[in-house]
């Protein structure tokens, strides 16, 4: 008999990830009297080395804190270099054919889409800037003393946890194809004689070691305009790359205000573009207007991607660098828009488009602490080990994520010099009336989105807590009419959902469906977290 996942209980603090040590570092910090940021960010940075399938040093990150009054929003995503531009991507890519392009979430692009590979989806890390500017604005211990774990981990080395080492592998599988001088480094830091590390096998890299000792004495000064941005542009200029140090002296973070649409009495929280997030807006503010809690279980399920295709039409033909491009983000979140797209929902699966708007690989974790700050941060290179470049001799590689780009010259997204591409990895935050409720995340590509809304559902509508929440059956769209389901999903529900036009997968494959956490303020006082049951994921308190 299977027994139910328990939620953490805790009276002062809490950390949620997707890998035990990491978690363990952060609760270390909060034990030492630092705060959540401080948290967060050894967790983080602890991330990169125990899960460096999933998110590195040469990531991106997006974080939502609570600081105990208000909510402030970070973006710590990088720009393209700007020598790209897309005559260049064209010259290089006019022999590929339409495909499907995961970053923009199973949508169809007609004709040459990004490289998943290589110098041309190379954007700036922004993770390193980003760890250094929460820490400027709300950390309280001293910065370099939340490498500690991380470097000692990377340096005496850790056993490899079974998920990580089940994405490890299907990221160096896929490495097999590749050759050029720009990969020469993967091989010797990411693998164990060509193999990735199994469950339980101990793994080191004391160049990645190096390259955070460097982050952590020079404040993040080194990574952008010191030894380790000459590496990167010293092998970029070697190995026929387009970043160069003039970009990553260039590189900086940006904060945002969080933007919201009200769900049930709660108000759901996402960052602004250039992130996806907009994409669960859009759906939970179309499903607000539907009771659901007197449908069906099948016609619940049916609303809910319905609303998700719908948020990713808009999604992907708004979202793109605000910097760069108008982008309608108000009139999007405009409960009349939404009360507009509402009614295009039938009985039958459908296959919309965008609206009109009126103008005008990844971890997540989340942190609390005694004080009642709260923090909600998500880091990624994106596709087991991003863009497979790896700077020979500092241990880490650099993400892919201008394959969010897109090449239509009229698309507000089209690949350009210094710009922010679309990006799957969100930070959500929930309140009720202006308090805190807690924050949460589902990571995973194009799952992100549809896991926030089933995630808030399964809190608001049905009112499990959070690992309850989390461990509910989860469903993913991946295009067209195809929605992958888990195999505990009834199966009367499947083929109610089938009558109904929908393509139903059943499909026993965790990755598919995201690895969340979530951590919920307790009425009583202190918190309620989950993490995720599916992978590697850990809750920790005090």
């Amino acid at each position: 008999m299977a027994y139910p996942r328990q939620p953490l209980l805790a009276p002062n603090g809490a950390v949620a990830t997707s890998q035990p040590l990491a978690a363990a570092a952060g609760l270390a910090v909060l034990r030492r009297g630092g705060n959540a940021v401080d948290a967060a960010l050894a967790t983080a940075i602890t991330l990169t080395v125990v899960q460096p399938p999933s998110n590195d040093i040469g990531g991106d990150l997006f974080a939502i804190v609570w600081d105990g009054e208000r909510l402030h929003g970070l973006n710590a995503s990088g720009r393209s270099p700007a020598a790209l531009t897309r005559e260049l991507v064209l010259t290089a890519t006019d022999r590929r054919g339409a495909e499907p392009v995961e970053a923009l979430g199973g949508a169809q692009a007609v004709g040459p889409v990004m490289p998943a590979r290589g110098w041309l989806p190379v954007t700036v890390p922004g993770a390193p800037a980003g760890w250094r500017d929460l820490h400027e604005r709300f950390g309280s211990l001293p910065f370099a003393e939340l490498f500690t774990d991380a470097i000692g981990y990377a340096e005496q080395g850790f056993p490899v946890a079974p998920g990580t080492a089940a994405t490890w592998a299907y990221g160096v599988a896929g490495h097999a194809g590749l050759a050029g001088a720009e990969y020469a480094g993967f091989a010797p830091t990411f693998t164990v004689d060509g193999r990735a590390p199994g469950p339980g096998e101990r793994w080191r890299n004391p160049e990645a070691a190096g390259t955070l000792r460097r982050i952590a004495e020079s404040r993040a000064a080194d990574f952008y305009r010191g030894r380790i941005a000459a590496a990167i542009d010293g092998h970029a200029a070697r190995t026929g790359g387009f970043l160069t140090g003039d970009d990553l002296a260039a590189h900086t973070s940006t904060w945002v205000d969080p933007v919201c649409v009200r769900y049930r009495g709660h108000e759901v929280w996402e960052l602004p573009p250039n992130g996806q997030g907009i994409a669960a807006l859009l759906a939970l503010n179309v499903l607000d207007g539907v009771e659901l809690a007197a449908l069906s279980p099948e016609e619940r399920l049916h609303w809910q991607i319905e609303a998700v295709k719908l948020g990713f039409a808009d999604a992907h033909a708004y979202v793109a660098d605000p910097e760069r491009a108008d982008l309608p983000t108000a009139a999007l979140l405009d409960p009349a828009y939404a009360a507009g797209r509402r009614a295009l929902v039938t009985e039958r699966a459908g296959d919309p488009v965008a609206g009109e708007p009126e103008r005008g690989g990844t971890v997540y974790l989340c942190t609390a602490d005694s004080g009642g700050m709260m923090v909600s941060l998500i880091q990624s290179t994106f596709m087991a080990f991003g863009s497979h470049v790896v700077v020979p001799g500092y241990g880490f590689a650099l993400q892919n994520r201008g394959l969010g780009f897109r090449l239509e010259p009229a698309h507000p997204n089209v690949v350009g010099p210094a710009k922010r591409p679309y990006h799957s990895i969100i930070p959500g935050f929930l309140t009720r009336g202006g308090a805190p409720v807690g924050p949460f995340g589902v990571m995973g590509g194009h799952m992100q989105p549809q896991g926030h809304v089933q995630l808030v559902s399964a809190t608001v509508d049905a009112g499990r807590d959070p690992q309850a929440a989390l461990d509910t059956p989860r469903w993913y769209w991946h295009a067209g009419r195809i929605v992958l389901v888990e195999p505990d999903l009834d199966p009367a529900v499947v083929d109610a959902l089938r009558a109904r036009g929908h393509e139903v997968v059943v499909a026993d494959q965790p990755a598919v469906f995201g690895y969340g956490q979530a951590i919920w303020r307790h009425p009583s006082g202190g918190y309620v977290a989950g993490s995720e049951s599916r992978v590697d994921g850990a809750m920790l308190g005090w």
